[in-house]
């Protein structure tokens, strides 16, 4: 709900598209500045402690945008500012979130686990949006903020009762709860993950290739996607069609997910990633709109499918002290993606039509991961 109503938060204040790149671009330049440190705490310190500070600290945030919403005093500074303290709680959440689920299930159970912690917020990303207009509509934007502000602090209440102590140097496929060797510094930390990221061939290339496939993918369809559906069929009503397809189609992809096991887990997570190429390429060609609803439920599926696979790859072949920092700098990767996409959007727009640079973005993600997927070390990235 609170991407919806922080919009019309700032719309309602007088801001318009500079405001509102502004504040969004206050919540994401933070995560990618504070994310590797945030995956060097993730290994050193206690997981659920980490989460249970980075929950407590989205509440406070959240808590003063709604006082700023609802007391009229929602100028771009303040809510940038809250943004920014919001975007330095998910750099440190982020890579706890992805280490903790093998500290709590054993290796034969992580799929099941990575698919169930997705249903629930996929099943929101169908309905929250439906929800956030309703309630924004009726009662105003600062509800919808202070609903979210109530929910992180309720998750931060339910994590007081998960204690999980530091890791201990052990294998990735058993739980432990040993505390962690002495600290031998946050850098000697940094550059000891940078060498086991760079060692491990299928980690780095899949996120270089992640990097040019999410760059492609919020040009192609996040940007470009609007315009699109503005130009070639009935706008604003077509494009919510779109998205909640694609979005019933990534509750699709987490049932999938429940039920089936592949072993080439990131041959799998590389192949399903070119379903997100769908909706860009069916749009760019100016396919009719019941094509486009086709494909979209088709790639949401496929690309829930491939990040539960991926999740489970790197819980399985990385070692659980170092889960933190893998995981980070994967995540580094996809966040340039963000403006290195809106960048290459905004320049190719001069000589190119939106559907051609739409249809450009969906060549761009197929070809990109087909490469991916002849190197020999994505093959021996299997379940165990």
């Amino acid at each position: 709900m609170a991407p919806l109503a922080l919009a019309y938060a700032v719309i309602a204040a007088g801001g318009g598209a500079r405001a509102l790149g502004v504040v969004l671009a206050s919540n994401t330049v933070p995560t990618i500045v504070f994310l590797l440190a945030g995956g060097v705490l993730a290994d050193r310190m206690s997981r659920s402690r980490i989460l249970f500070f980075g929950n407590l600290l989205a509440a406070a945030a959240q808590a003063m945008v709604t006082m700023l919403v609802a007391t009229g005093h929602a100028t771009t500074g303040p809510i940038a500012a809250c943004g920014f303290v919001s975007g330095v709680a998910t750099a440190f959440s982020a890579p706890a979130t992805q280490g903790i689920v093998v500290q709590l299930v054993a290796a034969e159970h992580l799929q099941q686990a990575n698919a169930l912690v997705r249903l629930p917020s996929n099943t929101m990303k169908v309905l929250g949006p439906v929800v956030a207009g309703v309630v924004v509509a009726l009662a105003g934007p600062a509800w919808a903020l202070g609903w979210d502000a109530v929910t992180f602090a309720v998750a931060a209440l339910l994590l007081l009762g998960l204690r999980l102590t530091p890791l201990a140097q052990g294998p990735s496929s058993a739980p432990s709860s040993a505390p962690a060797a002495p600290p031998s510094g946050v850098l000697a930390d940094l550059r000891a993950g940078w060498a086991g990221f760079w060692s491990r061939t299928w980690l780095w290339t899949y996120t270089a290739s992640g990097t040019v496939v999410v760059a492609a993918w919020l040009a192609g369809y996040g940007l470009l996607g609007p315009i699109v559906a503005a130009e070639r069929y009935d706008g604003a009503r077509a494009w919510g069609l779109v998205q909640g397809a694609f979005a019933l189609g990534l509750l699709g992809g987490t049932v999938v997910s429940l039920r089936w096991r592949p072993y080439r887990l990131l041959a799998v997570a590389l192949a399903g990633s070119t379903g997100i190429a769908l909706t860009p390429a069916a749009m760019g060609l100016g396919l009719p709109l019941p094509y486009v609803l086709l494909g979209a439920p088709l790639g949401g599926a496929m690309l829930d499918v491939a990040v539960v696979c991926w999740s489970t790859a790197l819980q399985q072949h990385v070692p659980q002290a170092e889960i933190g920092r893998m995981s980070s700098f994967n995540h580094v990767g996809e966040l340039l993606a963000v403006p290195v996409g809106y960048l290459l959007t905004a320049l190719a727009a001069p000589l190119w039509s939106a559907s051609a640079t739409m249809l450009t973005c969906a060549i761009t993600i197929v070809v990109v991961t087909v490469l991916n997927l002849f190197l020999p070390a994505v093959y021996r990235v299997n379940r165990t």
